[in-house]
């Protein structure tokens, strides 16, 4: 009864211990599995948790029976071959403890199996081919992407496995030592004679037969290690494939004829020491145990000098003919693993004949040449849009809408609640300002009579000069800025937007949040460590907490797998707001490819893109590219998750970009892997670097940009990202980087080559020539003087036909704290002429002339009559009015057709004069 009554305190205080050791991950359990049932990902959230399951209860009661087993003939033998002295301990009270040290051992390694192998796992059974083999074991790519890194990470843990093994039987014989002694070390330390008289059958041998039974189980440990230790050197023939040895990653010459070699000879010496070592114990020959892993000392030796002499004396006298095939594995891997192996590539003739009737034909990508700049647009929105201190428009982003029928590329930004200027009292923080509230949009191309963007949408509520663009739930509840949890639908109204004197409220009528009924309230109050979410008499039963509302966290909630873009950006859609975020499939797995960057990365995919909806926070994830087996692979693990493309709303389509995060990336690779001549890519003879430019006043790598204009070999214009590269430290333009934005071309890559036989001016020498002119030089030098400053925006690459364009935006700003950059000048540049005007369209008709004109003869009669000349004078001035407009919308076609209409009226008006 005493006996059950322990039994039962114990396993209360092992409980008690439990709850409060394990309190925060209890209730972070409980309130994320909520949170994942509400966004609809519940089955996502499961699928982590019974995978630990499934995995760690066999492994923990396997690891348990088989460590308990193994602890229990330490014991047998132990007991078997040494006389033991009386003890206090029985057996059963061994064996309790044999089964402890077991139960804890299992369950420390179940843990560290389930929490670093669980997604490993699920990768290894649900792993799509590639279809490609590697081409010195020709395995296919997926066993080294999906399946290699779950088998070393079981390798690691085996070695370490058994390294804990080693230690735990040390801490099971000193516990037998000293619940069971051998009478040679009897506590009352009698002379031999005695303990012979007392214990006439004692075996006075007990020393020596301790130290026979601890090398019995350290050789059984000992041959386990061997034999994992060859499989972990199967594992380094498969890692020659990311060898930074030779003349280009990836295994080498040297790699393939020496050191596959010698880890080969290691995995079969592994073996041999596993043997030698049981044969040697067993013989009690020292020599013999140590023969294996003195001989693989000696052969790694060799070896690495082996390796060295090959390389210097064999390989380097004669390296592209050594190397030559393992260069070419470099090459075409490395384009394969950066999605660089379907390049379309074109000849561009950058020829100098290009007209005003070209440019006429080309009016959309004329129309659509960006002006404004991103960043003093952001000042702009900030300072003219702000409209409160606490707002803040945190991003400016690029994009397209279809406007009057044109398709119309433009800037946009949230207009969003920046929490570090509210008040920081708690119920203006979670209960009070819970959202910002709607959007500012311009053209890239139109700017108003001060040189600032020309805003479409504006203004609190919005307002939209665009008839097919607007905004019914401007509330942007999940954004960038959005940080902390908010608590809705409470008694205390929420702040809605300022309105003159007073400011509006609302309640959130939308679907996303928490309800704080019941538990809900306590279990938020431990989560948010806020004792008022407990205490408020604001919050009832009805309201709801809303968590990771900003939209990067809360996607990395729900897929931690994936890597997501720095910048997101909005969508206006069906009268609603929505954020799209890019998300990539990445890799340091894909053989022979060249890592970039810092880390070991030398896989990427936009295979996803995110749709968050600034309202409700509906997160749903797209796959954006079938074709990559490693999302393929997550689909199958968690088939709830994503949706496919053709699912997308058209409205929201429509405005999927390819992304600079991965085009930068592959520009930057393409600009050394674009050499498909071996000869040619061993010597580095025409490596590229992206064109630099002038920023601002100071020397920079260009950024890609995003355009609408028509590709020479197309009929109409579209949406396109682009990069000039120059040779490598030579300023010329050698090649044009693009990828298509738009329906099925979406994500094609093309490369247009400039002619070698000619020189072809890069972004420098434009800059250059800039610098050289005279006028804009005295321009600079005055607004250069003190109290106002000149900023140079970014040199805009246009193709045209088949020649290039280059625009430059001149801003003035005054020196001081508040002032807005503006939009004084526009430099154009073509071949060696340059235009240095007030608006574009003055600087092209400076290079190309302006619009031809009709000449335009009248009746005498028609003349002659008042009543003509009044009309003629009365529409003058409607076209005017109209021609202001359309420039300040950025409309160039209308406006160009009005100061035409305008001439024929002017002209009309002076012939009517001459002949009166």
């Amino acid at each position: 009864m005493r006996k059950a009554k322990g039994a039962f305190w114990g396993i209360g205080v092992v409980v008690v211990l439990f709850l409060l050791t394990s309190f925060t991950t209890i209730i972070n359990f409980v309130t994320d599995y909520q949170w994942f049932k509400e966004v609809g990902y519940d089955k996502v959230f499961l699928t982590k948790l019974m995978t630990q399951f499934k995995m760690g209860i066999p492994i923990f009661i396997v690891l348990t029976l088989l460590i308990h087993f193994y602890l229990l003939s330490i014991k047998k033998n132990y007991n078997k071959k040494i006389d033991t002295a009386y003890t206090k301990i029985s057996e059963k009270g061994i064996n309790r403890i044999a089964l402890g040290i077991s139960t804890i051992v299992s369950f420390l390694a179940t843990m560290t199996v389930c929490s670093n192998l669980w997604f490993e796992i699920l990768k290894f059974f649900n792993a799509t081919k590639f279809n490609i083999l590697d081409p010195i074991f020709k395995n296919d790519i997926s066993f080294y992407m999906l399946k290699l890194p779950f088998l070393e990470q079981i390798y690691y843990l085996l070695m370490s496995f058994i390294v804990f093994l080693v230690i735990v039987t040390v801490i099971f014989y000193m516990i037998l030592m000293s619940v069971k002694r051998p009478t040679l070390f009897d506590v009352n330390h009698e002379p031999e004679d005695n303990v012979r008289r007392i214990h006439p059958n004692v075996n006075m041998n007990n020393g020596k037969q301790l130290l026979n039974i601890a090398l019995g189980q350290l050789t059984v440990l000992g041959v386990s290690f061997f034999v994992i230790l060859g499989l972990g050197y199967v594992f380094k023939t498969y890692d020659l494939l990311y060898s930074p040895r030779g003349v280009a990653y990836g295994a080498s010459f040297t790699d393939i004829h020496v050191t596959l070699w010698i880890y080969r000879a290691k995995i079969v010496l592994a073996i041999i020491s596993a043997v030698l070592l049981m044969v040697g114990a067993k013989r009690k020959q020292l020599r013999l145990v140590l023969t294996g892993p003195v001989i693989m000392i000696v052969l790694s030796i060799l070896g690495n000098v082996a390796a060295l002499g090959v390389q210097n004396f064999i390989v380097a006298p004669d390296e592209i003919s050594k190397e030559r095939i393992y260069l070419d594995h470099n090459i075409n891997y490395t384009k394969m693993a950066y999605g660089l192996d379907h390049i379309e590539e074109k000849d561009f003739s950058a020829k100098q004949n290009l007209t005003r009737e070209d440019l006429e034909k080309n009016i959309e990508t004329i129309k659509n040449i960006r002006i404004n700049d991103y960043r003093p647009t952001k000042q702009f929105y900030n300072q003219s849009q702000g409209i409160r201190l606490y707002y803040q428009f945190h991003d400016v982003d690029i994009d397209r809408y279809n406007i009057d029928g044109q398709l119309t590329q433009v800037f946009l930004s949230g207009r969003e609640i920046n929490e570090e200027k509210i008040n920081e009292q708690w119920i203006n923080q979670h209960l009070k300002y819970t959202h910002g509230y709607g959007a500012a949009l311009s053209p890239v191309n139109a700017i108003t009579s001060q040189g600032q963007p020309d805003l479409l949408i504006k203004n609190i509520p919005p307002k939209s000069d665009i008839e097919d663009i607007q905004i019914k739930y401007p509330q942007i509840y999940f954004g960038e800025l959005t940080n902390n949890y908010v608590i809705t639908n409470t008694k205390e109204k929420e702040f809605d937007y300022p309105s003159g004197g007073q400011n509006e409220e609302t309640i959130y009528e939308g679907s996303a949040g928490i309800h704080l009924g019941g538990m809900n309230k306590l279990l938020y109050a431990i989560k948010e460590k806020s004792s008022k979410i407990l205490i408020s008499g604001n919050i009832t039963k009805d309201s709801k907490i809303l968590i990771y509302r900003n939209i990067k966290e809360r996607a990395q909630k729900i897929a931690p797998f994936i890597y997501y873009d720095d910048d997101p950006y909005l969508v206006i859609d069906n009268e609603k707001l929505y954020w799209i975020l890019d998300g990539y499939t990445i890799s340091n797995n894909y053989p022979y490819a060249r890592p970039f960057g810092e880390g070991r990365t030398n896989y990427i995919r936009n295979s996803v893109k995110v749709v968050v909806d600034a309202y409700n926070g509906d997160t749903t994830y797209y796959i954006a590219d079938e074709k990559d087996p490693v999302i393929k692979t997550m689909a199958k693990i968690f088939p709830q998750l994503f949706t496919n493309m053709d699912k997308m709303p058209e409205g929201i389509k429509e405005h999927v970009r390819y992304p600079q995060t991965l085009f930068d990336i592959q520009a930057n690779v393409y600009k050394v892997y674009h050499m498909t001549d071996t000869d040619v890519f061993y010597q580095q003879e025409d490596l590229w670097d992206i064109a630099n430019e002038i920023y601002e006043q100071e020397k920079q790598v260009m950024e890609s940009n995003y355009f609408i204009m028509k590709l020479p070999e197309e009929e109409k214009e579209e949406f396109l990202l682009s990069i000039p590269y120059t040779p490598k430290n030579k300023p010329n333009m050698t090649a044009l980087f693009m990828a298509r934005n738009d329906g099925e071309n979406y994500g094609k890559l093309i490369i247009y080559k400039m002619p070698k036989q000619k020189n072809v001016y890069g972004p420098m020498q434009v800059e250059s020539k800039i610098d050289q002119d005279t006028t804009i030089s005295k321009e600079f030098s005055l607004w250069g003087q003190k109290g106002s400053s000149y900023i140079r925006g970014n040199l805009l690459t246009i193709p045209i036909e088949n020649s290039l364009l280059y625009v430059e935006t001149i801003y003035l700003k005054a020196d001081n704290e508040n002032s807005l950059p503006e939009v004084k000048r526009v430099v154009v540049a073509y071949g060696d002429k340059i235009a240095y005007e007030e608006t574009l369209e003055k600087a092209l008709d400076k290079l190309f002339g302006g619009a031809k004109t009709p000449e335009v003869t009248l009746p005498e009669e028609d003349v002659k009559d008042p009543m003509s000349v009044n009309g003629m004078i009365k529409r003058a001035n409607e076209v005017f009015i109209k021609a202001q407009e359309a420039q300040k919308n950025g409309n160039w076609a209308e406006y160009g057709k009005y100061l035409d209409e305008l001439k024929i009226l002017l002209q009309r008006l002076n012939q009517t004069e001459s002949v009166e």
